[in-house]
């Protein structure tokens, strides 16, 4: 029967059956184009190249599968919990599209015993299989389009392989963790990036330490800062726990650095000194030039023309904002009708100047 099926498909040599019979066991179909797949397991460790000498490796087709992933996976997570926030979505597909995930899965599959690389290459990057099933979903959706993408996913990883709800509310962000137990207990945090460099294969690697309080916490290393940054969270959070000499000394250096903070300063410096610096008088109005600009000219003018005002005027204000019979002691009745027939023989007088 298989062989029968074989034939139908006309393979193109004899020594691709047992290639089409594994990528049928992991996507759950037989490919169209063989040639998709086999780039799709081609690791750039291996230098192939092409009839023009350009580099053939799996990384277009996981930069393509990549984004296939985070569509598709998307969709089934907004469909799989209706009514649920933006926010738990978006932590649901990172967690199923996430690289310790894919490495997993790319192991439980057998698509690692597929991946084309070099010996060296394939015992020092822990990318190498989740970067080949992202490939491997690119290449399916060259193959066979966006369907058989959203039916593999669907039928083959969330229904036998992953328990979606368990994930969803499995809480595997270490540095979150750390970060909100920092700040619970108001404890500094400081994620140190020591180090990047590269490995034999020429692939980078990175270094982070972790500090509470500027203590050393624990030191993580990864292929990307995001690893080596969950890497030293996560033996931070154990070193926490296991070591109640350590988490003691994380307190004792916060409550000496809450205590300087909270020491009140003893020298004050004087602020009458200040005066001293700026002085204010008549003639610093008519220092510097004047810009010939005839805005600067109406500016100058208007300010000068304020200055040589009469003095009568000033007087004038002054008497017509009096507030000299304004008093805090109440006033008799008397009073109040004296002041009332004053100001108004004062009223009538003016108006027979009038």
């Amino acid at each position: 029967m298989f062989n029968h099926i074989l034939d139908r498909i006309r393979l193109p040599f004899r020594k691709d059956k047992e290639l089409y019979s594994s990528l049928y066991h992991i996507i759950g179909v037989y490919p169209h184009n063989i040639s998709y797949y086999k780039m799709a397991l081609m690791h750039k460790s291996v230098m192939h190249r092409n009839k023009k000498g350009k580099p053939v490796n799996n990384e277009r087709l996981e930069f393509l599968g990549d984004a296939i992933l985070d569509a598709a996976v998307g969709d089934i997570v907004y469909r799989h919990f209706p009514g649920k926030r933006e926010g738990f979505l978006t932590n649901t597909r990172s967690k199923l599209v996430q690289r310790d995930t894919l490495n997993k899965l790319a192991m439980e599959m057998g698509i690692n015993n597929l991946i084309l690389s070099s010996g060296r290459s394939a015992t020092h990057n822990s990318y190498l299989g989740g970067n080949a099933f992202e490939a491997l979903v690119g290449a399916l959706y060259l193959d066979r389009g966006y369907d058989a993408c959203m039916t593999f996913l669907k039928k083959r990883i969330l229904s036998q392989m992953i328990n979606i709800d368990k994930v969803a509310y499995k809480e595997v962000n270490f540095k979150s963790k750390l970060i909100e137990w920092s700040q619970k207990n108001k404890v500094n945090l400081d994620f140190s990036q020591t180090t990047q460099s590269k490995d034999a294969n020429g692939s980078p690697t990175f270094c982070c330490v972790i500090k509470l309080e500027g203590l050393d916490g624990c030191m993580g290393k990864g292929f990307s800062k995001k690893e080596s940054q969950q890497k030293a969270a996560k033996d931070t959070l154990d070193k926490l726990k296991r070591e109640p000499q350590f988490i003691d000394s994380v307190f004792a250096a916060k409550a000496s650095r809450t205590k300087m903070e909270e020491e009140p300063v003893q020298d004050v410096p004087s602020t009458s000194e200040a005066e001293a610096f700026v002085k204010t008088t008549d003639a610093s109005r008519n220092m510097g030039p004047k810009h010939e600009t005839s805005f600067r000219e109406q500016v100058f003018s208007e300010e000068d023309s304020a200055l040589e005002q009469p003095a009568n005027s000033v007087e004038a204000k002054e008497e017509e904002f009096d507030l000299s019979d304004i008093s805090a002691r109440e006033k008799t009745r008397e009073e109040i009708i004296a002041a009332a027939e004053e100001a108004a023989f004062v009223e009538d007088g003016d108006n027979q100047k009038q």
